[in-house]
C-alpha cells in the first residue's frame, strides 16, 4: 500500500492563518476547559521558541539512518539483512499480512484517542494537528526522494523502492509522536508507540518488503523528521503570527511534476 506520493523536495513557503470566530456557549465547564488547554499551549509554546536546534536529539535517529546508508554498500550488513531474511521468511515462510498497513497509523490514533477519553496530552487540538502534518511531510519528502536515488531492490524483487522503509517512517512519526505529546504523563505511553512502531517494522521484514537496514532507516527518518517538527513549529508560529493563533496551516510540496498541498484547518 502506497501511503505517500514520491517527492522531490518539501516546502514551507505558505501558512494560512485565519483568526478565530468568536461564539457563544451555554456550557461554560467545556469553556473554561477550552481555554485553559489554549492558554498551557501557548505557554508551552513560549517556551519552545527559546530552544536551541536539538542536535543532541537527533543523535540516535542519525546514527540510524547512516546504518541503513551501510547496507546499500557494505558487505558485512549485506549479509546480516540475508540472514535476517532466512530466519524471519525463508525458513518460516509466513503468510503474507495485511496489519502493517494498519498498524501504521495506531501510534498517532492513540493520541486522539486518549484525548477523546479526556487524557489530555503536551498541545491542543490545532497544534498538535499542524506538528503531526508537518511531522509526515518532511518524512514523505525524505522517504521518497531517497527511494527514487537509492533504486534498491526489495526482498521480494517486486521493485526498486526498498530503501528506506515508508511504513516504518510513518509509523515511527507516529510513535515519537505519541511520545511527544504524553511524556509528561507518564513514559509508558511512548514505549507503547515506540512498540507499536517496531512491531510495523517487523511486519515489512515478515512480509518480504524490506531488509533490516531499510527499516532501521526509516525508523530514523521518522523519529527526525517528527523531533525536527516540534522544534520548528512553535519558532514558526511565533516569528509569523506572534500572538495570532493559526486555526489553518498549508504546505505545499512538489511531486513528481505535480504541486500538491497539505491542508489542516481547525473550525
Amino acid at each position: 500500500m502506497q501511503l505517500y506520493k514520491p517527492a522531490t523536495f518539501l516546502s514551507l513557503v505558505l501558512m494560512i492563518a485565519f483568526l478565530p470566530c468568536r461564539s457563544q456557549t451555554t456550557d461554560s465547564l467545556t469553556a473554561r476547559s477550552l481555554q485553559s488547554d489554549t492558554l498551557r499551549s501557548l505557554a508551552l509554546q513560549a517556551q519552545s521558541v527559546r530552544k536551541s536546534f536539538p542536535i543532541r536529539q537527533l543523535v540516535a535517529p542519525t546514527l540510524m539512518v547512516m546504518y541503513g546508508i551501510g547496507g546499500l554498500e557494505s558487505n558485512t550488513i549485506q549479509k546480516i539483512n540475508g540472514k535476517l531474511k532466512e530466519e524471519i521468511y525463508t525458513e518460516r515462510m509466513p503468510g503474507k499480512s495485511n496489519i502493517d498497513n494498519y498498524l501504521i497509523f495506531a501510534p498517532a490514533a492513540t493520541v486522539y484517542g486518549l484525548n477523546a477519553l479526556g487524557i489530555k496530552g503536551k498541545n491542543n487540538f490545532r497544534d498538535r494537528s499542524m506538528i503531526y502534518l508537518m511531522s509526515n511531510l518532511f518524512m514523505s519528502g525524505i522517504v521518497f526522494s531517497v527511494k527514487n536515488i537509492s533504486h534498491e531492490l526489495r526482498p521480494d524483487a517486486s521493485d526498486y523502492l526498498s530503501f528506506p522503509s515508508g511504513h516504518t517512517a510513518a509509523s515511527f512519526v507516529g510513535a515519537e509522536f505519541l511520545r511527544q505529546e504524553y511524556k509528561d504523563v507518564s513514559p509508558w505511553y511512548g514505549v507503547a508507540g515506540y512498540a507499536m512502531a517496531t512491531t510495523t517494522a517487523y511486519l515489512r521484514m515478515q512480509n518480504n518488503k524490506h531488509w533490516l537496514s531499510d527499516v532501521v532507516a526509516g525508523a530514523g527518518i521518522g523519529i527526525a523528521s517528527t523531533k525536527l517538527a516540534y522544534w520548528l513549529y512553535p519558532k514558526l508560529q511565533h516569528k509569523f503570527f506572534k500572538d495570532k493563533p493559526m486555526k489553518t496551516i498549508a504546505m505545499p510540496s512538489f511531486q513528481n511534476g505535480t504541486i500538491g498541498i497539505g491542508l489542516v484547518h481547525k473550525f
